[in-house]
């Protein structure tokens, strides 16, 4: 793929987030809310570890690209 192309798919990969961001919020509102999800909270601190929130980015992530990307 050429330097023009990968940028060309990256920005329109981008720009479909930002509109699933602004337009369609409930889409992505599981993220960070699963079992396996670390949030520690205190008084003046806050952790938040999304353990199975990007196992399961990184798996439809690999069988998207997968599909793509794989060549018969």
């Amino acid at each position: 793929m050429t330097l023009g192309k990968l940028l060309l798919t990256i920005g329109a990969v981008l720009m479909l987030i930002g509109l699933v961001v602004s337009y369609a919020p409930w889409l992505i509102s599981w993220f960070g809310k699963l079992p396996g999800d670390i949030r520690i909270e205190g008084e003046q601190h806050f952790v938040f570890i999304p353990i199975t929130s990007m196992l399961i980015v990184s798996i439809i992530l690999t069988l998207i690209v997968n599909l793509f990307l794989s060549k018969p």
